[in-house]
Formats: C-alpha cells, structure tokens, sequence
C-alpha cells in the first residue's frame, strides 16, 4: 500500500512539473551553499592548523618590550634564558634565538632570506623536521661553525623551482658576505610561530655565527615550553617576576620586556573562523527555512485543488492517515530531491572556487549530511500541515467543491 502512495505522490508531482521544480529552487539553493560555506569554515580551519603547525598550545616567548627606544634600554639577554629554566617549574624545554633579514646569494641567485642564529633545542621545540642531510650540533655551536640549515623557500630561492634538496646539501652560499655550507635542508613548514616570519624562507645558523652577522641588528627571542597548557599562566607569572628582579626594575618601572602565549593567537584564529562559518551557515539555513515555507504554501494550493480528488479517495476508502501520508511523502519527495540537487552542485561548485586566487574549500562529508538532513526536515516539518488539513476534509464537502 505504501509502495502506491509513493507512486501516486510521484505522479502528482510530475503533473506540475514547473511548480514542483520553482517549490524546490530554494532548496536546491540552501542545500548547496550549505555544503561550501561548511567547506569553507574547513579550509578556514585547515589553514589555520597548517599556519599554525610547528606552535605548541604550551609554548611562551619572551621579547624586547617594543616602542621607542624600549628595545635598545631592554636589559633582556641570552643569559636569561638559562636563569628561566633554572628557576621556573614545570619546564619542559627553552631555548633562544636571534634573528633578523641577509642577503644570501648562490651563483648568480641571491635573495634577501630571513637569518636564524639558533640552538641545536631550537629545531625540537619548533617541530622542524628535516628533508634531506641533518642538523646543527653542539658542536657547530661550540666551533662557530659557518654552516647553514636553509628551509624549502631557500633552496627554491637559490636553486630554483626544479631544485632537489639532496643538491644543495654540501654547497656552499654566500650570507652576508660570508661562505656557509649547507648542511641540511628542512621540509616545509608554512608560518613560524611569530607569524610575520616564514620558516621556510630562512637560514639556520649556530648563535655565535648569527651573532656575528646580524649584530646589534638582530632581535633576540626567548622560547620557553611548559609541560602542560595548564601551567602557562603560572609560568608566564613567574617569568616576569624573575626577569623583574634580574634586570633590577623598580615597582614603579614598567616591564623591559614582553611575553606573550602565542597559543592564544592560535585560539583567537580558530575562534573567527568558526564565527565565520556558523554565519554563513545561518544564512543558508534561513535560505532553507524560507524555501521549506515556499514548499508549505504550494502544498496548500496543491489541496485547495485537489479536493475533489481527495474526496474521491475517501469515497473509495482511503482512509485519513492515507491522505496524509500522500501529501506528506510529496512534500519530503521534493525537499529530498532538492537536497540531492543541491548537494551534487555543493560539490561542483567547490573546485571551481578552488581556482580563483585566495580562495580555499575543503569539501566536508559532514556537510552533505547536515544539509542533506536539514532539507529533509524542512519538507517534513513544513509539508505536515498541508499533509494534516488534506486528510481531514470531509469527504462530502470535497465532492461537493469544484
């Protein structure tokens, strides 16, 4: 019986194939930009965790406090570091770095690359990992060894777009004038953890050979990583008062440097991204909503002239939850068929957007289903209606009309 009740409302359907098609638009509409706006909340996301990727949720870094003439009377030195994790609790590591721009140049190629002075703890708390050839040691520290770790932008940088890392290994650059050989080549990365620096555009080099290149020109950062994230604060805390007392500040003096959790920058990010996507995906829910009342209103003018059909049918003996059942099965008929629609142009439209510049989506399964499962209710909870008032006319009074 239910077999024919689908049939019939099939029909009925295909007999006003103009209207059933406009009732649907909406839905069609609704479904699929319900799928990009999630695939675009994805690729938000995906961004973000790649931009993000070598920065621990644990990790707090310290600074020369920023502003006229701040950086040049901070007495924050590399020395500091060691008095952290020595004081501290909770370490889990810390190291320091300074960094600044150089012109580096191989052959005829030179670009203006950014300069790490590191230490060897710098590519573990960083999570760089390495291509091809290895790290710097304690003992390039220790020697100041003048050679050089170089992150994928580099090498396409000074060897071209065809370059392999295993060729640059054991070649030697120019850094700021001086011969450095390549000993190591990074995988890469995407952003650093300060965001305005890329890992893969830079140069690696032991501390005292940095320190030597960029002098005063450098700039000095702190990296320290706590054991767990619910130590950060306590850990920020006592980082300041240590360096309070070590640099001799008075109560009324402010901080000659600064520390901050990039983590939250991380969280802040993520944070918009989701705000993003759960607008978009508001409007195109009100998009459904307003095609499920669309479907609603063309139900009711499918019953107002359909009943005399209807009392036909319950002249015969349909029973009333027949009745319903028929309108109902039409109304989730079209918001289905809308939602299948919808969701195959949801996933045409994605690569087409993929190819215009500065746009990113990610294709989500999770999306199809909400939007797939969204547009069904929509027709069953807007078609109920229709579906109740169609079964409850009396079958005389049907008869009667015309």
């Amino acid at each position: 019986m239910f077999i024919e009740i689908l049939k019939m409302a099939g029909e009925a359907l295909w007999s006003n194939k103009v209207r059933s098609f406009l009732s649907v638009l909406g839905i069609i509409i609704g479904v699929s930009t319900v799928i990009v706006v999630v695939g675009i909340g994805t690729g938000a996301k995906k961004q973000i965790e790649e931009q993000y990727k070598n920065l621990s949720a644990t990790t707090i870094m310290v600074m020369k406090q920023m502003g006229r003439d701040a950086v040049s009377s901070s007495k924050l030195e590399a020395g500091d570091a060691t008095l952290i994790s020595q004081n501290v609790e909770h370490i889990k590591s810390t190291t320091v770095f300074i960094s600044g721009n150089s012109t580096v140049a191989y052959g005829q190629e030179s670009g203006s690359l950014n300069l790490f002075g590191i230490y060897d703890t710098f590519f573990e708390i960083g999570n760089l990992e390495l291509e091809t050839g290895r790290l710097l040691s304690e003992e390039d520290l220790s020697n100041k060894s003048k050679v050089v770790v170089i992150g994928s932008g580099a090498l396409t940088t000074l060897f071209g777009e065809e370059a392999k890392a295993t060729q640059a290994v054991g070649q030697s650059i120019t850094v700021a004038n001086k011969k450095m050989e390549i000993v190591g080549v990074l995988k890469e990365n995407g952003g650093s953890a300060m965001g305005r620096m890329s890992y893969d555009d830079a140069a690696f080099t032991p501390y005292s050979t940095a320190e030597s290149i960029l002098g005063n020109q450098a700039n000095m950062m702190i990296v320290v990583l706590m054991d767990d994230v619910d130590n950060l604060q306590t850990g920020m805390d006592d980082i300041t008062s240590i360096l309070r007392v070590q640099h001799k500040l008075k109560a009324s003096q402010a901080d000659d440097f600064r520390i901050f959790d990039p983590g939250s920058i991380v969280g802040a990010a993520q944070s918009s991204a989701n705000t993003m996507s759960l607008l978009l995906v508001s409007i195109a829910t009100i998009v459904l909503i307003v095609s499920g009342v669309g479907i609603m209103n063309v139900m009711f003018v499918t019953v107002a002239e359909r009943t005399k059909e209807i009392g036909i049918a319950k002249a015969i003996g349909a029973q009333k939850q027949d009745i319903l059942t028929q309108f109902l099965a039409e109304s989730v008929i079209l918001s289905i068929g809308g939602g299948m629609v919808g969701a195959i142009l949801g996933q045409v439209i994605i690569p087409i957007l993929n190819k215009f510049e500065g746009w990113y989506v990610v294709p989500s399964f999770s999306g199809v289903i909400l939007a797939f499962t969204f547009s069904a209710a929509v027709g069953l909870f807007f078609g109920f209606y229709p579906a109740l008032k169609a079964s409850k006319l009396d079958p005389v009074d049907a008869l009667r009309s015309e």
